[in-house]
């Protein structure tokens, strides 16, 4: 035991570059004839997207050249950027957007979609092939008009030449909704599903489940005739259509508040599998979720988080009621199958995720994470906590203490508090290991992540507790948290602060202008001014504001009273300002506006740009730049001085700290 340092000022064994360096976290996978194919994050190169195919020897390779990078642009969240078939691979570069072919033992993917009339023009994601393997379906979205359009696309599997197949080989088979997704063609070929939904939906509000029968066109491509709506609609999300062996049609519905799975026999039919009061899926932000599949023999497993563990559910389809196993996981993200053989990423409470093979009742690790060298006494896990809130509501959070290696803070002094907000704002706080807090919790800070009103995660009218509300309902909670705690002795009420990126952004700006409550705060492109949202936003969130605020222009003088840019003068406290400057979906004027309003005012601030970043820091530099940066401002702020060696950042109106 060392002597007692000021919380904040902690030795820790975090460092801002082990956010970046080796890190390399799973973000899909799947499993084609015994092999297993995963894409993963690297910040330490620039951010891309890397393939890895895993051969039953476990032997690992990965499969693109310098350079390359597996994602999609399609909603601006992208997702569904890769699909394996037969040994080949069918993926979207993030250089052009454009398709391409990668075959086995090739050197480098060939173009598969034809030149775009201009740069990014067509993108693709969520593809799939045919049974026969002569076509690719997938999403397309097209940005040659005025506006974005989305449609389900067929296209030769192989291209004819170096250029790809032409222009006129590509066939819409869907058209006509604000959006599509999940295009999946049934196993006899002759058949595709798919969702849609229309403004100002967002499809955790309200999709359609369609089905249309699909043959060839007789011009060498393919035709979907007598398209039909099987289910959905109004104030009912569907997730995650799918297939089963025998022909059989499965969806996820939240129709009883929870996203469970269905047997859908015929249009308008929806039987349930197996009613659990969780969730079975999540908001599609991003393409290719995946929380159930369906077996040869038409067994339904799927996956829920409850009480802390993963669960794996198998229904038999000859019955005999399901059977529930409990995971070494805290939850499971996505989960695929190659036949019986399941495999998924599984997350953990004291490490990163991790690549499994799900084989009878064992959990078999395929890619393990990486090594930490953390001693598991220094790992702060999150403890679910509930309090209350205005109106007499119930919110949630998870609560991360301090954590040291050995080290405490001065006696009678408590720690300081940040208190984190999500991003969606349909999103949920994710209690799964993260780095990124142990940064914080390591060096004396408490940290809460709170899935204020709105959040997924409760069921659908938890999720409803946000329309018409934000900036007032999720304020209200994350102000709640903060009070809350610091009641109950475990933070100190003096050293409040809050963080969040994008829509947690706002709320963070939000609270800091309207309430006392904090005493700093963090912004990571965060929104400034709702009007010029929902004017300059891109296609996918652009009618968002309709349901979280209300109808734009109609309600404009609302979408003023609830901008933090409206509420500058209630700017009083120091706050820190990230931001991307290739963000589309908040553009930095959002940032600028903010950060003019302090310096004018007097308030001490720091402002930092990443030239290269979009929306979301994922180059290895940035990160750490923008690490450092924010624990040198709350050492600023609250007197304490980081141990080990960090960036100073530059604060402006500095006097006024004292």
């Amino acid at each position: 035991m060392v002597d007692p340092l000021p919380y904040g000022s902690w030795p820790s064994p975090v460092p801002a570059e082990m956010l970046v360096t080796g890190a390399s976290l799973p973000t899909d996978v799947l499993a084609d004839g015994g092999v297993t194919w995963w894409s993963e994050s690297r910040p330490g190169e620039g951010g891309r997207e890397q393939l890895v195919r895993r051969d039953p020897d476990g032997t690992c390779h990965d499969l693109l050249p310098d350079g390359w990078s597996v994602r999609t642009r399609v909603h601006e969240y992208g997702g569904g950027a890769w699909w394996v078939d037969r040994g080949t691979v069918f993926l979207s570069s993030w250089s052009d957007q454009r398709l391409y072919r990668l075959d086995p033992g090739a050197a480098a993917p060939v173009p598969l979609s034809p030149p775009p009339p201009s740069a990014h023009a067509w993108r693709f994601a969520d593809h799939r092939t045919t049974p026969d393997g002569a076509f690719v379906v997938t999403v397309r979205e097209s940005h040659a008009g005025d506006e974005a359009r989305n449609e389900v696309v067929a296209l030769p599997a192989v291209p004819p030449g170096p250029d790809g197949v032409p222009a006129d080989a590509v066939t819409v088979l869907a058209t006509g909704p604000d959006f599509v997704a999940a295009p999946r063609v049934s196993p006899d070929g002759r058949r595709l599903a798919w969702l849609s939904w229309d403004h100002p939906d967002l499809p955790w509000d309200a999709t359609v489940l369609w089905v249309a029968d699909l043959a060839p066109d007789g011009d060498g491509g393919l035709a979907a005739t007598g398209a039909t709506v099987w289910a959905g609609g109004p104030g009912e999300s569907l997730v995650q259509p799918e297939w089963a062996p025998d022909g059989t049609l499965f969806v996820g519905s939240d129709r009883t508040g929870w996203w469970n799975v269905y047997r859908v026999p015929a249009p308008g039919e929806l039987v349930p599998v197996c009613p659990v009061e969780a969730e079975v899926g999540g908001p599609a932000w991003r393409f290719g979720q995946s929380r159930y599949v369906v077996g040869a023999d038409g067994t339904v497993r799927f996956t829920v988080a409850l009480d802390g563990a993963a669960h794996l559910v198998e229904v038999p389809a000859a019955g005999g009621g399901p059977v529930d196993r409990v995971l070494d996981a805290l939850d499971v993200r996505v989960l695929r199958a190659d036949g019986d053989r399941l495999v998924a990423i599984a997350v953990q409470v004291t490490r990163e995720p991790e690549i499994v093979e799900l084989a009878g009742p064992e959990v078999r690790v395929l890619r393990a994470p990486r090594d930490l060298g953390l001693d598991v006494a220094v790992i702060s896990r999150g403890r679910r906590v509930d309090f209350p809130s205005a109106g007499g509501r119930t919110a949630h959070a998870w609560f991360y203490p301090p954590a040291g290696d050995g080290v405490t803070g001065p006696p009678g002094e408590l720690p300081p508090l940040i208190v984190k907000v999500h991003g969606g704002p349909t999103g949920a706080a994710d209690p799964q290991f993260d780095l990124a807090t142990q940064f914080w919790t390591t060096r004396g800070f408490a940290v809460v992540d709170v899935d204020y009103g709105g959040s997924t995660g409760y069921g659908r009218p938890y999720r409803q507790l946000l329309n018409g509300a934000w900036g007032v309902v999720d304020v209200e909670d994350v102000c709640a948290a903060a009070r809350w705690l610091a009641a109950e002795g475990l933070v100190d009420g003096g050293r409040l602060a809050i963080r969040g990126s994008s829509a947690g952004g706002f709320t963070t700006l939000s609270a800091l202008a309207t309430t006392d409550v904090f005493a700093a705060g963090a912004s990571l492109y965060g929104v400034a001014d709702l009007a010029s949202l929902a004017r300059d936003t891109h296609k996918f969130e652009s009618r968002y504001l309709d349901r979280l605020v209300g109808p734009w222009p109609e309600a404009e003088a609302l979408y003023a009273e609830r901008s933090p840019i409206s509420h500058l003068d209630g700017l009083t406290v120091p706050l820190i300002v990230l931001q991307g400057l290739q963000d589309e979906v908040v553009p930095p004027a959002q940032a600028e506006l903010i950060v003019t309003g302090l310096r004018e005012r007097g308030v001490p601030c720091a402002y930092l740009t990443f030239a290269d970043e979009q929306h979301g820091f994922r180059i290895a530099a940035n990160i750490v730049r923008a690490t450092s940066a924010e624990l040198a401002f709350y050492g600023r702020v609250f007197g304490f001085t980081p141990a080990g060696p960090v960036e100073p950042v530059e604060v402006e109106n500095a006097a006024a700290l004292g």
